[in-house]
């Protein structure tokens, strides 16, 4: 038998649906924690670590799911852990554990699109999917998983891309890199594990903009009267951006505030083509750093964990290349 460490943490998957109102909301107690009591052959150490809307999640939170896997491994034996989330950050969560843990057992997030009451429920049909991955030892060494919908994700690829389709985790460009169904857990891909970045505290304040056509300074200026350590930007196609944008831009980078380009296009990745100002090139030359493929959010967690340990440009480079 398999011992499993299940950690709740709240979302929708956690919520019922008011039968007069039609509102979805937390109540008094977490469902699903009394529908999962029993599996076969599975011996299931279950918590509830808090209860919150995904909304409500914070990288503090972040770190406090990472410190509780910890303490736990060191108190006992698991074969898998299983962490039920709210779909709305739940792969900012997934990614930042990713990044930093480095564990031989499987770690696996689900959650769900409907809540428990809801015709059509997927929240319980998902953490049992969830489970099946993470009693899989075909699971181990693949860094964290998203299980969502009988799909298999990774935390670096996967992203939510519609606001109520049960569908709606997928891996843009890179798809699943595996599937689950009532034998098990298959995977066909297996993807690069990179070493983990320590954190033991979150003290960074780091930004995240979006560029648009005709994006002037004004926001900058104002967020560069602030205490800021880190600005990550999802610049226009391959990496550019609006002129105008740029002397504020290069204020910051004198003052050593590390700027992270990444693309607001969902395929692709950022690149030094072209030459011109504000263009992909210019901006490397000015000194941004340019990320491999990250969206913008898991790039912002990716540069306030960084940050904790250095601020090299160097070396923040090398961080964001793999």
């Amino acid at each position: 038998m398999k011992n499993i460490l299940l950690i709740h943490t709240g979302g929708t998957i956690s919520m019922k649906e008011d039968e007069t109102t039609g509102e979805v909301k937390p109540g008094e107690k977490n469902p699903i924690v009394d529908l999962i009591k029993d599996v076969p052959d599975i011996n299931i150490i279950s918590t509830e670590l808090f209860y919150l809307p995904s909304p409500h999640i914070t990288p503090k939170e972040m770190l406090q799911i990472k410190t509780y896997i910890e303490e736990m491994m060191e108190k006992q034996t698991l074969d898998g852990i299983v962490i039920t989330h709210g779909t709305d950050t739940l792969e900012e969560t997934a990614f930042f554990l990713d990044v930093t843990l480095t564990l031989p057992i499987p770690i696996v997030i689900t959650g769900a699109m409907r809540s428990s009451n809801e015709l059509g429920a997927d929240g319980l049909y998902n953490l049992l999917s969830a489970l099946k991955v993470a009693t899989s030892t075909n699971a181990k060494d693949m860094g964290v998983l998203v299980v969502m919908n009988d799909e298999i994700h990774t935390a670096k690829n996967v992203t939510k891309t519609h606001t109520s389709n049960i569908a709606t985790f997928q891996s843009p460009q890179y798809g699943p890199i595996g599937i689950v169904n009532r034998g098990g857990a298959f995977f066909h891909h297996k993807p690069v594990i990179n070493q983990p970045l320590h954190v033991a505290a979150l003290n960074k304040n780091v930004l995240l903009l979006k560029a648009f056509a005709g994006m002037d300074d004004t926001l900058l200026q104002k967020i560069g009267n602030h205490q800021l350590d880190g600005l990550v930007i999802e610049a226009l196609g391959q990496g550019n951006l609006p002129p105008m944008m740029l002397p504020s831009l290069k204020k910051l980078l004198n003052k050593g505030v590390p700027i992270v380009l990444v693309s607001r296009c969902f395929n692709g990745i950022v690149q030094d083509v072209y030459g011109y100002e504000g263009g992909g090139r210019h901006l490397k030359e000015l000194g941004m750093i340019f990320s491999n493929g990250l969206n913008g959010q898991k790039a912002r967690l990716k540069l306030m964990i960084a940050l904790e340990t250095t601020t090299d440009r160097k070396k923040l480079e090398e961080i964001f290349s793999t």
